[in-house]
């Protein structure tokens, strides 16, 4: 789910928006939606490459705002509100939240290799003429974004680096418009 959205990007209908509570009744009537309920929504399956899986991992997790294992509706409504009409300017925040597998306020050069990984092997899988080297790129975040140099990126360091640097943001997001994936994923399940 990317960061930025594209002139030619579909718009999401208030249709769309309520074929999906539709299927939030339907794949949640205790009002909770877990993680492979969440994964089976939006297409995430077993023909899904396992960064896809581990991807959707990290942005559940980043929604869960009360970290209790499951999304109730307003959750649910925030994440998608987020993914598909945020705020430019929230996105990279909320991107350092899903970034920050462990929940401690910085990302250490473990979790950033780990989400650099995932990127780089989605874009692949769309694109493979990509090329990079992970380990290459993780040096040059830290170098760009760790102005303390304390070996972590704290949020207001990650901010500031992708507001300075468009690079750090190109390297840390994925290229597909959000509202395109979401009305895909919502025709291939209806």
């Amino acid at each position: 789910m990317g960061q930025a959205q594209s002139g030619t990007e579909k718009e999401v209908t208030l249709q769309h928006i309520q074929g999906l509570h539709r299927k939030f009744a339907t794949e949640c009537p205790s009002g909770n939606l877990h993680l492979h309920e969440c994964r089976r929504i939006f297409g995430i399956n077993r023909n899904s490459t396992e960064e896809e899986s581990a991807y959707m991992e990290n942005l559940f997790r980043s929604f869960d705002m009360n970290q209790d294992g499951k999304l109730d509706f307003m959750e649910y409504v925030a994440a998608v509100h987020l993914v598909l009409r945020g705020k430019p300017e929230d996105k990279p925040r909320w991107s350092f939240k899903v970034y920050d597998r462990d929940g401690n306020g910085c990302l250490d050069r473990q979790e950033v290799r780990h989400i650099v990984k995932i990127i780089y092997a989605i874009k692949k899988h769309n694109d493979p003429s990509i090329t990079g080297d992970i380990d290459d790129i993780c040096d040059r975040l830290f170098d760009v974004v760790d102005k303390n140099n304390d070996s972590q990126i704290s949020v207001e360091e990650f901010m500031e680096g992708a507001e300075r640097d468009p690079w750090v943001m190109d390297q840390l997001k994925l290229d597909i418009g959000p509202c395109d994936w979401f009305i895909e994923q919502q025709e291939k399940n209806p």
